[in-house]
């Protein structure tokens, strides 16, 4: 038994590691600025329960986006450290992956918040 509460121990440890990680990547840097503008724009707008939930999974899910294409990147940089047309293409899926990820969160964004703003100089 306590070899099992060792390794789930260490799988946490691992992926706070690989959380740290990700977040030294140049991309998570700006997904991480979106995530601060959004979230103090949700509190200064008083955003519903609803509108948290949905803005929390689209950061979540922007941010798991991004932790896949950087585990695929690595990868293929390991496995084909030589240029290589077919690891690019691979690469650049991965990447267009997070793209449509930040393209549906913004878009939500701006459905959320738009009202709000508009509202805001409507007074």
């Amino acid at each position: 038994m306590k070899r099992t509460i060792k390794n789930r121990k260490n799988s946490f440890v691992y992926a706070f590691k690989g959380l740290i990680e990700l977040l030294k990547q140049p991309n998570s840097k700006i997904h991480l600025i979106a995530t601060i503008v959004v979230i103090t724009l949700g509190f200064y707008f008083n955003v519903n329960k609803t509108e948290w939930f949905i803005l929390i999974l689209c950061i979540a899910i922007v941010f798991t986006a991004e932790a896949i294409n950087t585990a695929i990147e690595k990868l293929t940089d390991i496995v084909s450290p030589d240029w290589n047309e077919k690891a690019g293409k691979v690469k650049d899926v991965a990447a267009a992956g997070v793209l449509l990820s930040a393209i549906a969160a913004f878009v939500i964004g701006l459905l959320i918040f738009i009202p709000k703003i508009i509202a805001l100089f409507n007074v």
